[in-house]
């Protein structure tokens, strides 16, 4: 697929000048039910602007491009239960070549750190560090909470050695980026930002172009993505041929308590 095969999709969104709670409180104040937190309901929007028409009026606007697969394989669709269930940090890598203690252990893990991890365990800032691992197909799957270690050269070129390939995708909502990285034969070829593709480097920076092009990502352009984070899991869906499920997640599993601070 070649970059004049497709227009990517575009979406504009406004800036709205609203205070901090401004729609809540008028909800609040017309009888409409609204929590302090969470997600407020499309009707209470809709109803808000209906009212206060000048807001839109005058919101300035900008463009982003929302990603969606282009051709058979994984999409961002696949993981509209990410943000629920992972959060805003965390790393996820995919390994071939490697089963899951060497993982463990490449990532820096020490042997008496590997052990059984439950849902009552959980990364501090102060220790440890959670890290689970299991098997699908021929990868095996890290997925760090609050933590990035393998997302990194340092760690994703040795779990790729002797002819292997890791792919990271780390999501960091307070860091400068994200990132989705990719090492094959122990040598970093490429690391892309997900919500600003055309910032690519490494060895071979243009290796995973192809996979932006499937999902209507056109390499050249500078464009914002607004999926990025499913567009970046969607990818190394495509490159690995797995795709991770909420079941996936489920505990007691095989994984690391790593001391130290994150």
């Amino acid at each position: 697929m070649s970059d004049a095969d497709f227009t990517p999709l575009r979406v504009t969104y406004r800036n709205l000048d609203l205070g901090r709670t401004q729609i809540r409180d008028w909800a609040a104040a017309h009888g409409y039910p609204v929590s302090d937190r969470g997600r407020i309901p499309t009707v209470i929007f809709d109803a808000f602007f209906a009212a206060h028409p000048e807001i839109l009026e005058q919101a300035s606007t900008y463009e982003m491009v929302h990603v969606t697969a282009r051709t058979p394989g994984a999409s961002p669709e696949d993981y509209e239960w990410e943000d629920s269930r992972l959060g805003g940090i965390y790393t996820v890598v995919f390994v071939r070549g490697l089963d899951e203690r060497e993982v463990l252990r490449r990532i820096g893990a020490a042997d008496e750190d590997i052990r059984i991890i439950t849902d009552e365990d959980y990364s501090q800032p102060e220790g440890p560090e959670i890290i689970t691992v299991r098997r699908i197909e021929d990868w095996t799957i890290a997925v760090e909470d609050y933590g990035w270690r393998a997302s990194h050269r340092e760690a994703l070129c040795p779990l790729s050695l002797d002819g292997g390939q890791a792919v990271a995708v780390m999501r960091h909502d307070y860091a400068a980026r994200h990132r989705l990285a990719y090492a094959e034969d122990g040598e970093y070829l490429t690391d892309i930002n997900p919500a600003f593709p055309i910032e690519r480097e490494g060895a071979d920076p243009d290796r995973l172009n192809r996979y932006l092009r499937e999902l209507g990502i056109d390499p050249a352009a500078d464009d914002r993505i607004d999926n990025a984070i499913p567009a970046a899991l969607a990818i190394a869906g495509r490159i690995t041929g797995v795709v991770i499920t909420p079941e996936v997640l489920r505990r007691p599993v095989l994984g690391a308590a790593m001391p130290g601070a994150y």
